[in-house]
């Protein structure tokens, strides 16, 4: 049910929503007969575009998404002592239908890329890839199974990797990947998944008992803040990205998940 409401409820923390709404109420009320009916509706319209505006000026979601991302490092020296590194999708496009072959990563790459050195650099570590298909109303591939043509092209050694393909969201990685013939949750696992969604992952998994320490890739925010930078699409990028983060690990907590 969680899974359901979080995808219908996506529209919440899109702040071009928020835009959207106070905009069409703004000109329903401009159709009124009233004066004060209409002057409502040119506030709300105005307000809008304020809005709007404010959205572009990216220093503010920057530093939200900065403050997620710098929770935890990313752990240097030797990492022998780890069995794996569990891996968590969100990573690949859908097919396009022109039927090319080809696998198309989206903007977490990084959560695919990482892994491939690491397991040239030490070879008794195993990949645990954990991603279903969280479509509501559409078939999709399983995302676990991308990740196999994936890796496969990059000339893994596939026997030592693990693939987990019912879950839809980070509550169900770190519950079915428990499940996976061969996997030991309380043993030495690296978690690797974006920078910002780290917080949450990590949270999630603890509480499901496993025995991760974090690697987080993907980096979204600048070390250092540019104060004049704006752009409609960077400011509504960082909103969104920050929005999901931080009402997704709040209702985590409330839930029991995190």
């Amino acid at each position: 049910m969680m899974h359901y409401l979080s995808k219908l409820t996506v529209l919440v923390w899109q702040p071009l929503t928020w835009v959207a709404v106070l905009l069409v109420a703004g000109v329903f009320l401009l159709f009124l007969r009233s004066e004060r009916h209409r002057s409502r509706g040119r506030w709300l319209c105005a307000l809008s575009a304020l809005l709007l505006l404010a959205i572009g000026w990216q220093p503010f979601p920057e530093y939200l998404v900065r403050k997620l991302e710098e929770t935890h490092p990313v752990p240097s020296g030797d990492l022998k002592r780890f069995t794996g590194m569990v891996v968590l999708g969100g990573v690949f496009g859908g097919d396009d239908g022109r039927e090319h072959g080809q696998v198309a990563l989206g903007c977490a790459g990084e959560r695919v890329v990482l892994p491939v050195p690491l397991m040239n650099q030490y070879p008794n570590m195993r990949l645990l890839f954990t991603g279903g298909s969280a479509a509501l109303f559409t078939h999709r591939r399983a995302e676990a199974e991308m990740a196999r043509t994936y890796f496969e092209r990059m000339g893994t050694d596939m026997s030592r990797t693990l693939f987990e393909t019912r879950s839809r969201n980070t509550y169900e990685n770190a519950l079915f990947s428990r499940d996976v013939p061969g996997v030991d949750p309380k043993a030495a696992w690296l978690l690797v998944t974006s920078a910002s969604h780290m917080p949450r992952a990590l949270a999630t998994f603890q509480k499901a008992g496993w025995n991760v320490t974090p690697y987080p890739v993907d980096f979204y925010s600048q070390h250092e803040t540019e104060w004049l930078s704006y752009s409609l699409f960077g400011g509504v990028e960082a909103w969104q990205l920050a929005l999901r983060e931080y009402l997704g690990l709040a209702v985590y907590k409330l839930t029991g998940r995190a």
